[in-house]
């Protein structure tokens, strides 16, 4: 029997060293997505991810907790973002989530909406896109899980090192989505309707489409701070934000 509802998270992070953000994140799956027809996770959803095979504690955690809501019924889609894009096939098994495409339109309630995690719009950010289109080729990232663990988790470091020092130097608007690639991709996708993270500036966009038509961006907001989520029903959407719980 469908609930009426479903949640939409991104941008979590999830790692060793925020066990806040894991106790927050298990909870709202006992408590908020139990009840749900469906959780949608829009990237992110791990700081790292250096392969399937990492025998990580924090995995093992996180895919349990995942299976056992999938096994209430309640589906998990998972769309990869910039910080997991090498989750595979075998976690998504492992945990029972079931893989989106980079860009995919789900009807939600009556409403077609875009999903994506959100990173493919900063079209501005010419370094970061170069680095996107990189790590998108499957060869490449097949080369890369074929190198030995303690080798990739040395890639990982370095990685986020770099990256912080590459923010630095950035702009917010450089970091921000494109205003004209928004309508450009929902027209192509014909959709009034977006969902995405990424960014972590939480809020609801309106804008307008060429033929004039109104439409709507929502973005998610990041777990650093807080758990935020996006609650979408036939009757409205909403954005929430509630404190992390003291670890």
């Amino acid at each position: 029997m469908a609930k009426g509802h479903s949640l939409f998270i991104a941008d979590l992070h999830l790692s060793e060293q925020r066990p806040d953000i894991t106790a927050a994140f298990l909870l709202f799956l006992q408590q908020k997505a139990i009840d749900a027809d469906a959780l949608y996770i829009l990237g992110d959803l791990f700081e790292v991810w250096i392969g399937d095979d990492n025998p990580s504690p924090l995995l093992t955690e996180v895919a349990t907790a995942i299976k056992a809501l999938t096994a209430q019924a309640v589906p998990v889609y998972f769309c990869h973002g910039n910080r997991d894009f090498l989750l595979g096939k075998n976690f998504a098994k492992r945990s029972g989530m079931q893989l989106l495409a980079p860009l995919t339109v789900v009807n939600l309630y009556g409403t077609h909406t875009l999903l994506m995690h959100g990173d493919s719009l900063c079209t501005l950010d010419i370094g970061y896109q170069k680095f996107r289109a990189w790590w998108d080729q499957k060869w490449w990232q097949k080369l890369i899980l074929s190198l030995p663990l303690w080798y990739r988790q040395h890639l990982a470091r370095k990685a986020r090192r770099v990256s912080a020092m590459d923010k630095k130097g950035k702009t917010s608007d450089i970091m921000d989505v494109t205003p004209d690639e928004v309508p450009k991709v929902m027209a192509q996708y014909q959709v009034q309707h977006l969902i995405h993270g990424h960014t972590h500036r939480p809020m609801v966009h309106q804008l307008e489409l060429a033929d004039g038509s109104a439409a709507q961006r929502y973005v998610l907001g990041d777990w650093y701070s807080q758990s935020s989520y996006l609650d979408v029903s036939a009757d409205g959407w909403q954005l929430y934000f509630n404190p992390l719980p003291q670890v």
